[in-house]
């Protein structure tokens, strides 16, 4: 989501006549909303549309874009508009790098969606907001849609609700959660999805997301995600055992507390 940005009325006419320290927080601040106006599944903007979404002038948008293109985190297209470079992606690569996506998560996932037949997803924590960085589509013909990369809440579904709980949030819901192990929603972001969510940890046991499978609320009734419940708390410990390394004496009490 593109930060906030000042209006072009109140933006500095030459941002390299701005004292040192300052225009070198500008310039990278401007750079970052430049690549964050382009949304996801878009193929390419025009530079007007870049400056509309940024609130910067066309002239700032234009030499952020060329400075940018020169390391390729953006290209310019023979008809002028532009698009996302190589670079942008090797950055996205070696995010989803951090959390082992290829090797370990996806692999988890499948197996998950295989024995549910429902769509299965990891999401992190990104501010005040919760990312899905990999998704394993489920067999059913009908199911609940998420883009790898999407943002929601934190505080609505199962999956946030589960990386508010283990990161500390205080309230009954979030010591219910703590002291279950999962969380089971149905219908709190969207009136027709249902999911079922429990925690994952990394190195030294430090709440790394939550996984969840998702689906319509007309399949996903209560006493289906209930009997759900445990095979994604299953999950969710191979994956934290797999990232963390091994069980330990710091392993989380929660791990493998539930059972039906």
């Amino acid at each position: 989501m593109p930060r906030k940005s000042a209006s072009p009325a109140t933006e500095p006419a030459d941002t390299e006549q701005a004292p040192s320290a300052r225009s070198g927080v500008i310039a990278v601040t401007r750079a970052l909303q430049v690549l964050e106006a382009f949304r996801i599944g878009e193929r390419h903007v025009t530079l007007a549309e870049l400056s509309r979404r940024t609130g910067l002038h066309n002239t700032t948008v234009l030499r952020l874009a060329r400075t940018l293109a020169l390391t390729g985190y953006m290209v310019q297209r023979e008809e002028g508009e532009w698009r996302l470079g190589p670079a942008a992606g090797w950055l996205g690569a070696r995010y989803q790098a951090g959390f082992d996506i290829n090797n370990v998560v996806e692999p988890t996932l499948r197996e998950l969606a295989r024995s549910t037949r429902e769509s299965a997803s990891f999401y992190v924590r990104e501010g005040d907001e919760r990312a899905c960085i990999s998704r394993v589509e489920g067999p059913q013909s009908v199911r609940h849609h998420v883009r790898i990369g999407m943002r929601l809440p934190l505080d609505l579904g199962a999956p946030g609700r589960v990386i508010l709980a283990f990161s500390g949030e205080p309230g009954r819901i979030y010591e219910a959660i703590r002291r279950c192990g999962f969380h089971l929603s149905m219908g709190e972001r969207d009136a027709e999805v249902s999911s079922v969510a429990a925690p994952v940890f990394g190195l030294n046991w430090r709440l790394l997301g939550s996984m969840c499978i998702s689906g319509p609320t007309s399949r996903l009734t209560k006493a289906r995600l209930e009997a759900h419940a445990q095979t994604v708390i299953d999950a969710a410990n191979r994956l934290s055992y797999a990232l963390a390394g091994s069980a330990s004496e710091d392993t989380p009490k929660v791990v493998s507390t539930w059972h039906p």
